[in-house]
C-alpha cells in the first residue's frame, strides 16, 4: 500500500471512529437505538486500519535507501494519522465498558418489560375464560 493510500485509509477510519464515538455517547443515542450494525461497522473499520498499518510496517521495512527520501516526505502525514488512530483506539477502549454496562441495563429493562407483558397476557387470557 502506498503511503498516500495509507494516509487516505487512516484518515477515513479516523473520521468514522470519531463519528461513532460521538454518535454512541449516552447523551446522543439511547441504548435502544444502538444496533448490531453499529458494532459491525466499527469492527470493519478496525480491521481495515489494522491491515493498513500492518502493510505500512511491512512496506517500510522493505524500502531501499534510494526510495527513503520520497518515503520520508509522506512519513509525517502517516505518523499524524497513526497517532490519531491510536488516540481514537484509546477513547474507544475507555468508552466500550460504559456502553457495555448501558446495554446490559437496557437488556434487563427489556426483559422486565417482556415479563410484564407476558404476565398481563396470561392474566387477560385467564380472565377471558372466567367471564
Amino acid at each position: 500500500m502506498m503511503s498516500s493510500d495509507a494516509v487516505t485509509t487512516l484518515r477515513q477510519v479516523n473520521d468514522h471512529l470519531r463519528s461513532a464515538l460521538e454518535r454512541l455517547r449516552p447523551e446522543q443515542t439511547p441504548c435502544s437505538a444502538v444496533t448490531p450494525d453499529d458494532f459491525s461497522c466499527l469492527l470493519a473499520q478496525l480491521l481495515r486500519a489494522g491491515e493498513c498499518v500492518g502493510n505500512l510496517y511491512a512496506r517500510s521495512a522493505a524500502i531501499s535507501p534510494l526510495d527513503r527520501s520520497a518515503h520520508d516526505q509522506q512519513a509525517a502525514a502517516v505518523e499524524q494519522e497513526t497517532r490519531e488512530y491510536r488516540n481514537n483506539l484509546e477513547k474507544l477502549r475507555s468508552f466500550l465498558p460504559d456502553l457495555h454496562a448501558r446495554l446490559l441495563a437496557e437488556r434487563a429493562r427489556l426483559e422486565n418489560a417482556r415479563n410484564h407483558v407476558a404476565a398481563a397476557a396470561a392474566w387477560a387470557h385467564a380472565s377471558k375464560r372466567t367471564l
